[in-house]
């Protein structure tokens, strides 16, 4: 049952600071119970106790995380029709999406501990010692990758589930041997308590430190900005928008000790469509992800190259069509539809031409879907080349496929690029692939973006401004590397080595011992 309070260790808490309800977005109206905001108070107890938590956590093994994991996960499929059912009255997203996105959460915690369980998440590296040498010995050298301390994780709008108390954010750093504190997105309070409940049984469960897992709610900025700033905290994870993740990124680093906030903020995530794609069935499979989830995914399609010509007329004539036949979805928040309806008309006051429009949908926070048209020409305006998260988006049409990259050289750093042509339009493709390497983290090839896969060779990240660090993902195994670092011993006696880097490898991980793989992943 929701109280209202907020978590912090396994202790419920009262916020001292004036209460909200979430609202419910289809309506207007708000939902009991009232959660209690957080103060300063709420962060340092909060902070504190993770940091108290961290040795004792970051010496469990990896098996031992695993199986913490393993646990979450488990707790959260029992809870999933309460957690599910909240988060649909606070999101009005589709149950069969919220359930979608409840199996992705798990899904996350069960891969992560997977990772645990084949050895390779250590990073270990052994330079044997070699007394002979000559002319000079060389001493026994050990590298392994070490927790990098307390996480700040902060709750997304978009994906109450999977980028959220529980999501890749936080199962990462729980897998890095991080303890983690998050900030819980206002929209939805309760969905985050019930997911929270679930993470504070499996630490009672598993006999974890009582700091390792801590949900905080409170008003506007200003907790989490207090925790970003926490001396306590050694990292953050971040999913919103560009003036919100650079804000914290901004706090980071005016602290004593900086830190580095793992920011994933905006993107337009350019389609490029080549002549033998300009096509119907291609604009009706644009407008279906341009549409899915009312527009609300980072990957959302908000840009995309049309030929010039017979084909690319009849591709824009198709988009319109596609777009008429469609009707607004319920937005996550006022505010958040106010924001699109803020963009949609600010790209009209652009002077770019209406390619389509879609009817409003029922409510007061269900916009038309839109598409724009304009002329590659008019790349240089800002306004064109901004986000509008939503289901909004501009068709630029070119002239000729040689000038592509010059085009996308045009653009800033994006989540993805997708590239729609045919096996005679490889040439084309070939020449805008080293733009699109420097300026995306994931290149499509006659798909969509909408839509991200969660495994080991996924990369959900890119360039400045889709991100504040391009070297990571947020989505994939590959995310625990934003929450470790190196630490080398050298010449240590074995019985002073950490269990990964001993000579009896009790932990059982895989190695590269003088260059070559030791072990083998189970």
């Amino acid at each position: 049952m929701l109280t209202g309070d907020m978590l912090i260790g396994t202790t419920w808490v009262r916020g001292g600071d004036g209460g909200f309800r979430a609202i419910d977005p289809a309506r207007g109206h708000e939902i009991d119970p009232e959660f209690g905001h957080g103060t300063d108070a709420e962060v340092d107890a909060a902070a504190s106790l993770a940091a108290d938590a961290f040795d004792e956590y970051r010496a469990t093994s990896p098996v031992e995380r695993a199986e913490f994991l393993d646990a979450i996960a488990a707790r959260i499929d029992a809870a999933s029709d309460a957690i599910v059912a909240r988060a649909h009255l606070e999101s009005r997203l589709p149950v069969a999406r919220l359930e979608g996105e409840r199996a992705r959460t798990t899904g996350q915690l069960r891969l992560f501990a997977s990772l645990l369980r084949g050895g390779t998440a250590s990073g270990v590296r052994v330079d044997p010692a070699q007394p002979h040498r000559s002319p000079q010995p060389r001493l026994d050298i050990r590298q392994r990758l070490v927790p990098v301390g307390p996480v700040a994780v902060f709750g997304s709008s978009n994906f109450p589930l999977a980028f959220s108390n529980a999501g890749g954010d936080t199962a990462a750093a729980l897998a890095a041997g991080c303890p983690v504190v998050v900030k819980v997105h206002g929209a939805h309070p309760g969905t985050a308590m019930l997911v929270s409940v679930a993470v504070r049984d499996a630490v009672i469960e598993c006999g974890m430190p009582e700091g390792v897992y801590s949900a905080l709610i409170g008003r506007g900025t200003a907790v989490g900005a207090a925790l970003v700033a926490h001396p306590a905290i050694t990292a953050v994870g971040f999913t919103g928008s560009r003036s919100g993740g650079l804000a914290l990124v901004d706090i980071a680093r005016r602290r004593p000790v900086p830190i580095p906030v793992f920011a994933e903020m905006s993107s337009i995530n350019p389609v490029f469509v080549l002549p033998s794609r300009a096509t119907a069935e291609v604009a009706r499979e644009y407008v279906a992800s341009l549409t899915l989830g009312a527009g609300q995914f980072c990957t959302n399609p908000g840009i995309v190259f049309a030929p010039r010509g017979d084909a690319g007329d009849a591709f824009v004539a198709a988009v319109g069509e596609a777009v008429a036949a469609t009707s607004g979805q319920t937005m996550l928040t006022p505010a958040i539809c106010d924001a699109f309806r803020s963009g949609v008309d600010a790209l009209e006051g652009a002077g770019v031409d209406v390619i389509g429009r879609g009817a409003p949908g029922d409510g007061p926070n269900a916009p038309r879907p839109v598409v724009f048209g304009a002329d590659a020409a008019r790349l240089d305006d800002e306004v064109l080349r901004s986000e509008i998260f939503g289901a909004a988006s501009l068709v630029v049409r070119y002239d000729d496929t040689a000038d592509l990259a010059a085009h996308a050289e045009r653009l800033e750093g994006q989540l993805t690029a997708t590239i729609q042509a045919g096996d005679d339009e490889h040439d084309a493709v070939r020449s805008l692939l080293p733009v699109l390497e420097r300026k995306v983290g994931r290149i499509l090839y006659n798909g969509w973006p909408t839509g991200v896969e969660v495994g080991h060779a996924m990369v959900h990240g890119g360039p400045y401004p889709a991100t504040s660090d391009a070297r990571f993902t947020s989505v994939g195994s590959l995310a625990i590397a934003r929450f470790q670092r190196p630490v080398a011993y050298q010449n240590l006696p074995d019985d002073l080595l950490p269990p990964p880097v001993k000579d009896a490898n009790p932990w059982q991980q895989v190695r590269l011992v003088d260059g070559a793989i030791e072990g083998l992943v189970r």
